[in-house]
Formats: structure tokens, C-alpha cells, sequence
């Protein structure tokens, strides 16, 4: 792993910030795979006003600045706060400057990006499919598996690639609920931000280049894989 590491000009330290980086991602986008699903069904089947008051809160990041954001994770993960609090008196470690700590903050942040796309996929699918399929005797799972998953394939496309790709780059949450603790909280957005801290602006421009070809790649994935569902439409 060194030797590769050298003739990419990344040090050991680097690596250990990109597995993590990964790892926080992928966990990211799984957990709101999972939670995300349903919440988007209901968002786009409810009627209620409580669907609007929910749709609300679940688009808070896209217009909140990150530090407010994690300063109140912060405060409700930590050892004083309602949360960590409750940790700490039950025996257990808090989740401040922790990686679950960020992945939490990670999974609120990166909200909107998972349901937003599955909300719109379901809304444009319908009830009629899942009611056939229900009058013909599927299950509530074979439904989800064999009907909703299929047909709305393009949101949950799109969802977990953009959910990853945020996941990705995000900085203000990950040092606000984090820090920046090697091998535990330190990330790629934070190595940089340590790197240009301490004026090594080579190194902060690798790893930089190694984000936004990461970030094109994805990106670039979303637009094929949604022009490859358009032409596969009949």
C-alpha cells in the first residue's frame, strides 16, 4: 500500500483518510437506503399535513450552513446533551468525535439527496402497479422487490449516487460532530482542510484533484445510467 501510495504521491495517512472517507459513504448510503425507502413511499402517498411538515424537515440541509447543523449534533451527541448524556449514564461511550459520531451527522446531512429522488420516483409510479400486484396476491415484500424497486430503479439510481458522492465531500458536519482525529474522524475533506491549514498545498491539491475526479465520475455515472433508462423505455 505504501509503494502505491508513492507513486500517487499520497502518504499512508492519506490512504488511511480515504478508506475511511469510503467506508462513510458506503455505510451512509446504505442506512439511508434503508430508512429512506420508506419514508419517501409515505411522502409520496401521504396527504396529510404532517407529510408537509416532514418534507420540510427533511430538506433542512439542503439550506442550512453545515456548522449550524453540526453544532447541534454536536451538542445532543456529546456528554451533556440529551443523547450522549443518556449514554454516558447508561455506561456507554458518547458519539461525539467518534466515527459513529459523524456517521450519524453524515446520514442527517445527506438526507434530502436519498429521499428527494425516491419521493419523486414514487410519485411518478403510482398506486396502480402496487395495487395490481397486491390483488394478485404479493406480499408486502415481493411488492417492494418485484414491482416498486423494478420500475422506480431510475430514483433509487440516482439516490444512491448522489447520496454517496455528498457523502464524499462534506466537511463542515463531518469537523463540527468529528474533528479531526486521524484514523477515527479524519476524512478526506478534512485532511485537506488540515493540509491548506498548514500551508502543504501540494499535497491538499492532490487530494483535491482525487475528489473532484471522484465527484465526476459519479456525476457522470447518473447522467448515463439515467440516458440508458430513457432508451430503454418502450
Amino acid at each position: 500500500m505504501e509503494s502505491i501510495g508513492q507513486n500517487f504521491g499520497l502518504t499512508a495517512e492519506d490512504w488511511t483518510a480515504l478508506a475511511l472517507t469510503f467506508r462513510l459513504c458506503l455505510y451512509t448510503t446504505i442506512i439511508l437506503m434503508i430508512f429512506a425507502t420508506p419514508l419517501a413511499w409515505w411522502l409520496a402517498n401521504g396527504r396529510s399535513l404532517s407529510r408537509t411538515a416532514v418534507q420540510a424537515v427533511v430538506a433542512l440541509p439542503l439550506v442550512l450552513p453545515p456548522t449550524v447543523l453540526g453544532f447541534y449534533l454536536l451538542i445532543a451527541l456529546g456528554p451533556r446533551g440529551i443523547i450522549g448524556g443518556t449514554m454516558e449514564t447508561l455506561g456507554l461511550q458518547h458519539f461525539a468525535f467518534t466515527f459513529e459520531g459523524i456517521l450519524i451527522g453524515s446520514v442527517i446531512y445527506s438526507m434530502p439527496f436519498a429521499v428527494q429522488p425516491l419521493e419523486h420516483a414514487f410519485s411518478n409510479l403510482g398506486k396502480r402497479p402496487v395495487e395490481v400486484a397486491a390483488s394478485l396476491g404479493a406480499g408486502a415484500m415481493d411488492r417492494l422487490f418485484s414491482v416498486i424497486i423494478p420500475m422506480a430503479r431510475r430514483g433509487f439510481v440516482v439516490a444512491i449516487t448522489l447520496t454517496f458522492a455528498h457523502t464524499m465531500g462534506e466537511f463542515g458536519v463531518v469537523l463540527m460532530v468529528g474533528g479531526n482525529i486521524p484514523g477515527v474522524t479524519h476524512v478526506l475533506s478534512t485532511t485537506i482542510y488540515g493540509y491548506t491549514e498548514s500551508m502543504q498545498y501540494a499535497a491538499a491539491g492532490r487530494l483535491s484533484l482525487l475528489l473532484l475526479i471522484g465527484a465526476f465520475v459519479v456525476l457522470f455515472l447518473v447522467y448515463w445510467l439515467n440516458r440508458s433508462f430513457e432508451m430503454a423505455r418502450p
